[in-house]
């Protein structure tokens, strides 16, 4: 056995012959390090450690639970959910305002075929074209329908959500955020003292009716159901409800403000803009879909 202290070997005995060190102290270590690193390969390893969840994961799940109970809450009981809104729900009355502004253009996007077919349908309803149509127009037109139905022409004529939906839904919520605003405004000069996040946080509770509406009215839309457009064009109009609602739903701090009645209607005037903008964006995008429609080479081979 080597000396761990001058190296010198010895043949036994319990010191060593050249610098007197104890050697059984050496050999004690040296079977205990031989012990451990046995066992150490004899036990197991575990295949993978444990990985910690990740954080974003985590703030994620939370905000959703948050949301869903939030909005869960804004159905059952809207009123009182938005007066209990404060500045904690401005993140949950922000989703709510992004939804709304998004499930527009989806649901017009998957539903734009059923909805040209109405309009086709409601023109020839009217009495100066019907008089003009023999029954056998409208089977044809009823043909034509059923195979427009079964068609797939968004492939046709490369109509493209991603630049379809995240345009106007951009242009939809910068039309929100401009009523929002004009709301807040006319409820400053009404003297109703509360904070931005606030006052959002409420008009965001009071958008959630409409916001479900039109949740409805896209799952209609993705089942092919004509009704869809019922829901869509109540979730746009209870635009006008939120506002007063919204108002109404704080207490003036003095008696010498803007009528509550007169801010409403500034901000229905305000609204009208909005919604004339994003209405005309709309006609823009139905019109490119009618022209690309007849400059399809492969739609008019189908008729």
């Amino acid at each position: 056995m080597n000396c761990s202290n001058c190296g010198h070997f010895n043949d036994g005995g319990k010191f060593c012959v050249k610098c007197g060190h104890k050697l059984q102290e050496e050999a004690a270590a040296i079977q205990t390090a031989a012990t451990s690193e046995y066992q150490s390969q004899s036990q197991p390893q575990p295949a993978y450690a444990p990985q910690q969840p990740n954080q974003r994961v985590r703030q994620a799940k939370k905000v959703s639970k948050s949301f869903f109970s939030y909005f869960a809450e804004g159905i059952k009981n809207p009123t009182a959910t938005a007066q209990a809104a404060g500045e904690s729900q401005f993140v949950n009355a922000l989703i709510t305002v992004i939804l709304y502004a998004l499930s527009i253009p989806v649901m017009l996007y998957v539903g734009w075929k059923l909805l040209l077919i109405q309009f086709a349908r409601s023109m020839f309803k009217l009495p100066i074209i019907s008089e003009e149509l023999a029954p056998s127009d409208m089977e044809d037109f009823n043909t034509g329908v059923d195979l427009i139905k079964a068609t797939d022409i968004n492939s046709i004529i490369h109509f493209n959500f991603t630049d379809f939906v995240f345009k106007q839904g951009i242009f939809i919520f910068i039309g929100l955020a401009v009523i929002i605003g004009a709301t807040y405004v006319a409820a400053k000069f009404g003297k109703i003292d509360v904070s931005f996040k606030e006052f959002f946080s409420r008009f965001g509770t009071f958008l959630i009716i409409p916001t479900a509406l039109l949740l409805i009215g896209l799952v209609l839309a993705f089942l092919h159901f004509e009704y869809f457009s019922y829901f869509m064009n109540f979730g746009l109009l209870s635009i006008f409800l939120v506002v007063p609602f919204t108002i109404a739903s704080f207490k003036q701090s003095g008696t010498n403000g803007l009528d509550r009645i007169y801010s409403t209607l500034i901000v229905y005037v305000v609204i009208t803009i909005v919604l004339t903008f994003i209405a005309n964006g709309l006609g823009e995008e139905v019109k490119a879909i009618i022209t690309r429609m007849g400059n399809s080479s492969e739609l008019n081979d189908l008729f």
